[in-house]
C-alpha cells in the first residue's frame, strides 16, 4: 500500500491485493475520502460494503473510497410516505418488480442529468454492479408504466442490510414509488436500514436522517452477518395496498 496525493490530499493508494484502511481513517476534508485504486473485484466491494466504504468517483479519477461521517441512512420503517405519494401508490397504474431488469435500470440511473452531461456510474462502475448482481448481492426495483420502464433503483445487499446506490424517474413520483416498495419489502424480510451514504434534502424528506459512522459501523456488522435473501428478488404483489402513512 502506497500513498499518493490526489486533489492536494493524501491518501493511501491501494493495489490489486491491499487491505482497506479503517473506516475511521477516512479524511472530513474532503468528507470521507478513505483511499483510491485497487479496482472493482467483486470481493472488493463485498468487502468494503461489509466495512461501511463505497466507491464513488468520475471517469476521469482514479477509484475512489469514501466512509463518510455522519452516515445517512433510512430506517425501513421510517419511510416518510405522504399522502400524495399513498394515492400514486394506489392510482397510479405503476406496476412494481425487483430483479427483472438490472442492467436497464443501471443504464437509467447513469444518464447525465447535469448540464455538463457528467455522471458518476462510469461503465466500468456498470459492469462492476452487474456482476455483483450475477451473484446475488446487487439488486434492482423497477417501476413500469404499462411495459415501459419508467422509473427504479439499485443497490447492494449483505445479509439483511441494504446499501442504496443510485435511482431515476421518468415519471412523477416513479422513483419514490420504487423507494417505499422496497422498504416495505425489506421490513417485511426483517431488514433494518436503508444506507443512503450522503443526506440530502430530498432524501431526508423521504425519512433519511444521519448518524454517527461509529454506529453505522456497528449496525453494519451485526446486519451483514444474517442470513441473505435469496436471489433473485421478488416483491409482495399487495405492498402499495398495506403501505401506511407515516
Amino acid at each position: 500500500m502506497q500513498e499518493k496525493e490526489n486533489g492536494g490530499v493524501t491518501i493511501p493508494w491501494l493495489g490489486q491485493g491491499d487491505p482497506f484502511p479503517p473506516a475511521e481513517s477516512a479524511l472530513c476534508d474532503p468528507d470521507g475520502l478513505l483511499a483510491a485504486g485497487g479496482g472493482l473485484s467483486s470481493d472488493r466491494l463485498v468487502t468494503a460494503y461489509a466495512r461501511g466504504i463505497f466507491p464513488w468517483f468520475s471517469e476521469h479519477d482514479p477509484v475512489l473510497w469514501w466512509s463518510p461521517d455522519p452516515r445517512a441512512v433510512l430506517g425501513v420503517q421510517d419511510m416518510h410516505v405522504s399522502r400524495s405519494l399513498r394515492r400514486t401508490l394506489r392510482s397510479s397504474g405503476y406496476r412494481v418488480t425487483a430483479d427483472t431488469a438490472f442492467s436497464s435500470v443501471v443504464q437509467a440511473c447513469a444518464a447525465p442529468r447535469d448540464v455538463d452531461g457528467g455522471t458518476w456510474i462510469t461503465n466500468a462502475m456498470a459492469e462492476a454492479y452487474g456482476r455483483l448482481a450475477v451473484l446475488g448481492h446487487a439488486h434492482s426495483v423497477e417501476v413500469w408504466s404499462g411495459g415501459t420502464l419508467v422509473g427504479g433503483l439499485y443497490g447492494v445487499a449483505l445479509g439483511r442490510m441494504f446499501y442504496g446506490e443510485s435511482m431515476f424517474s421518468r415519471q412523477p413520483d416513479a422513483s419514490k414509488v420504487a423507494l417505499v416498495c422496497l422498504a416495505r419489502q425489506l421490513e417485511a424480510w426483517g431488514f433494518e436500514l436503508i444506507d443512503c451514504q450522503v443526506a440530502s434534502a430530498h432524501l431526508v424528506s423521504l425519512g433519511a436522517r444521519t448518524i454517527p459512522r461509529t454506529v453505522f459501523l456497528r449496525a453494519i456488522d451485526r446486519l451483514t452477518r444474517l442470513p441473505p435473501v435469496p436471489s433473485p428478488w421478488a416483491l409482495a404483489q399487495d405492498l402499495p395496498e398495506t403501505v401506511r402513512v407515516r
